[in-house]
């Protein structure tokens, strides 16, 4: 029998042993994992490493060739789907709404897990809604089609519907993906919010270092379908790791902001003096 939670405990979220193929092509290789609970982990690597299909093996949108992903001790592949989703939730990459679907009908559908055909919609499915738009600043655009909004606005109404499910657990996958800086600055803002007043767990792909550094508590560092380092973000993100993961040469210093790391890139070109500047010299 799985191991009975304390009090207060967050979630047990982890994978042992996975392997995830697309076909015959094997992405993620004997992968182990704990998700911290009630903390904030961002999922780094370079494009093709894994990132998201980890998630979607996290979410259950993905059997696994070999391995398991537990919640709370239970596989989650043996978990009934209602069950699953009401402690669960998962926004992949940019979703898409049906046409016409205002903001409201969308977070709505965030209820979904808690109905059924004697338990209809109720008052605190209204509450969970209506706090929901409050909390991603969206209850003066609930009556607009969502297809009308702001790149930022259309992820902070995804996101509202995932906090209407109600989970222990939200998976984000590249929420900042297509959005400007201040859109980017401004979700990752909300999740912060909603990881620190609800104490859900979240774990989120991310491109950005200097984000991931910034407002993640707990980074892993991805290649070629393994994690090559994990833990708090001062302790990953090195010199060492950046140039392993991405084969990128950089600097890193403290974030003035965050006191976090803060990944400076190297190009070919950084450190060579101009043409001009190297013509005068050989002169």
């Amino acid at each position: 029998m799985p191991a009975a939670r304390l009090p207060g405990a967050g979630p047990d979220l982890r994978a042992s042993g996975l392997r995830l193929a697309y076909d015959s092509r094997l992405v993620v290789d004997g992968l182990d994992l704990v998700v911290p609970p009630g903390r904030i982990t961002a999922i780094v690597g370079a494009n093709a490493c894994g990132k998201s299909t980890l998630l979607r093996a996290l979410a259950r949108l993905m059997s696994p060739l070999s391995g398991t992903v537990q919640l709370d001790g239970h596989a989650l592949h043996s978990m009934p789907s209602r069950e699953l989703a009401q402690r669960l939730g998962i926004l992949p990459q940019s979703p898409v709404a049906p046409e016409g679907l205002t903001v409201v009908d969308l977070v709505s559908r965030g209820r979904s897990p808690h109905q059924t055909w004697w338990r209809q919609w109720s008052r605190a499915d209204e509450e969970a809604v209506r706090q929901a738009l409050a909390a991603t600043g969206m209850t003066d655009l609930a009556g607009r089609p969502v297809d009308e909004l702001s790149g930022g606005q259309r992820q902070r109404a995804w996101i509202a519907m995932a906090v209407a499910q109600g989970t222990e657990v939200l998976l984000l996958d590249e929420p900042t993906t297509y959005l400007d800086l201040a859109h980017q600055i401004d979700v990752l803002d909300l999740v912060t919010d909603l990881n620190r007043s609800k104490q859900r767990t979240v774990v989120m792909v991310l491109h950005d270092l200097n984000q991931a550094c910034r407002y993640a508590d707990h980074v892993v560092a991805m290649k070629s379908g393994r994690i090559a380092a994990e833990g708090a973000p001062g302790e990953v993100i090195t010199v060492k790791t950046v140039e392993e993961v991405f084969d990128l040469n950089c600097q890193i210093t403290t974030d003035p902001v965050s006191n976090t790391p803060l990944v400076i890139p190297m190009g070919r070109h950084h450190g060579t003096p101009p043409l001009e500047t190297a013509a005068l010299a050989a002169d």
